[in-house]
């Protein structure tokens, strides 16, 4: 019998502030620094806050990506994300309050497959449908454009 895993679950997360600027984070047994660069009064030890959410984007977008081809049958070489945000950083810099502070973010996705157009296609279309950050950003608003070059393995 399958184990069937739950379909809503908690995350537990903790963050201490070492400064004004760095928040030490704690989730499951793993740490990450969020920080500030040093012309910004922090130590620069690691992402800022927003570009964490970025990070977050690029990360879900790869975990997705490697699930759907193992779904559909297909292999993933080398795949490289690049990510290119346009930030309205106002808001962040208490100068107005901003409704979007992600207006845009183009992914250029580059892979290495052996899946045929179709199944690339569905790939793509299934990467919008269940990444969970992708899904909230579009949601607030930001325009996420993908532009895929594949070659074969």
């Amino acid at each position: 019998m399958a184990i069937r895993m739950k379909a809503i679950t908690e995350m537990k997360m903790s963050g201490k502030a070492r400064s004004h600027a760095r928040t030490d984070i704690g989730v499951r047994d793993v740490e990450a620094i969020i920080d500030e660069p040093e012309a910004r009064g922090g130590t620069n030890k690691g992402l800022t806050p927003t570009e964490t959410q970025i990070a977050a984007l690029v990360g879900c977008t790869n975990v997705i990506t490697q699930r759907l081809a193992d779904r559909d049958g297909v292999e993933i070489g080398d795949l490289q994300i690049e990510a290119l945000t346009k930030f309205d950083r106002r808001g962040a810099a208490l100068e107005d309050e901003i409704d979007l502070p992600f207006p845009e973010v183009t992914l250029e996705i580059t892979l290495a497959t052996d899946a045929s157009e179709a199944q690339l296609e569905k790939i793509k279309s299934d990467l919008g449908r269940y990444c969970p950050i992708a899904k909230m950003m579009r949601a607030a608003g930001t325009t996420i454009t993908e532009n895929w070059t594949a070659r074969p393995l």
